[in-house]
């Protein structure tokens, strides 16, 4: 197979395990890695329209199999990283941590706040809406600049990204490279103690110290926590799956975190098999007991492994 010769790395057959939360999964066929904007365009104007692209992020919120991806996996680097706040404005490179742009944000008084606990970069965040304490993307999301899988340079409106609960519109082979986002204005101290008091809510609750990918399964009311004392818990995932009485079950290494039952944690060398096993066990489980049918948060993808001809 003859690839165009980007400026960025590219790499064949690259491992992703290492560069997922959860620590899981194959190879990607290729891992390309661009130097930069015009890197990207070029190469994906070139690259032959027959081979996939997957746009990778930070892998927080991310299964790869243990077959591992065919396609060419992109993942932007520090090109894409920049963060400028104007006004109440703030432009973003898709490759900027979420907690970063909370925080400088919140610097020049301008209240992102929400994005403070979200694992991920803001690539990730545009495309599944990210939410938590009742805010979402979708609420502050100006524009954002995609490069196309002909490298074509998009200019995205709300309207084009059709937001919704976790999901959002954006063309097959697509790749984020920048978002504009516009928050209310707020008081550098005060925003600057309200994450911190999100950050120790999250600690007591969540087990951000375990590998994990963020929440597992969306809520099936539709909606995100909003933090409040009065929040209704009837239809959060957590709470579904803490009624069939699956908090802490396991199947091999991989196990529904005890601290908070809608994460799921690599405890003890799991395979992807393991958690994407675990997953679709609890959520069959669940369906029993209650008849909701959990959909899942975390993306998966790639293909399975290779069965050894000993199981065949």
């Amino acid at each position: 197979m003859t690839l165009p010769t980007p400026r960025g790395p590219l790499t064949a057959n690259r491992p992703l395990a290492d560069l997922t939360w959860l620590r899981v999964g194959g190879p990607a066929d290729w891992l390309f890695q661009p130097a930069d904007r015009d890197d990207l365009q070029g190469f994906l104007r070139d690259l032959d329209p027959a081979i996939p692209v997957f746009p990778m992020g930070v892998g927080s919120n991310l299964i790869v199999r243990d077959g591992g991806v065919r396609a060419v996996v992109v993942r932007l680097g520090r090109g894409f990283n920049g963060i400028a706040v104007s006004g109440d404005t703030v432009t973003v490179g898709a490759a900027a941590l979420e907690a970063h742009v909370a925080r400088k944000a919140a610097g020049a008084g301008v209240d992102l706040t929400f994005l403070r606990t979200i694992p991920g970069s803001i690539g990730g965040a545009v495309r599944m809406n990210a939410g938590c304490y009742g805010s979402y993307v979708a609420d502050c999301f100006e524009s954002a600049t995609a490069i196309a899988r002909d490298g074509r340079v998009l200019h995205l409106t709300p309207g084009d990204m059709a937001f919704a609960y976790r999901s959002s519109h954006l063309p097959e082979g697509a790749v984020l490279v920048e978002a504009v986002l516009r928050g209310p204005p707020g008081d550098p101290r005060a925003l600057a103690d309200r994450m911190e008091d999100q950050l120790a809510r999250r600690d007591a609750t969540q087990p951000t110290k375990d590998r994990t990918a963020g929440s597992t399964f969306r809520n099936p009311g539709g909606f995100s926590s909003t933090g409040a004392a009065d929040d209704s818990h009837d239809l959060k995932a957590w709470k579904v799956i803490d009624d069939a009485g699956l908090r802490g079950a396991r199947r091999g290494g991989a196990q529904m975190s005890p601290k908070h039952p809608n994460f799921l944690v690599n405890a003890e060398n799991a395979t992807a098999t393991d958690l994407e096993g675990l997953g679709e066990e609890v959520r069959e489980k669940v369906f029993q007991k209650s008849g909701i049918r959990l959909e899942w948060e975390i993306m998966r993808v790639g293909e399975p492994a290779l069965l050894d001809e000993r199981d065949v």
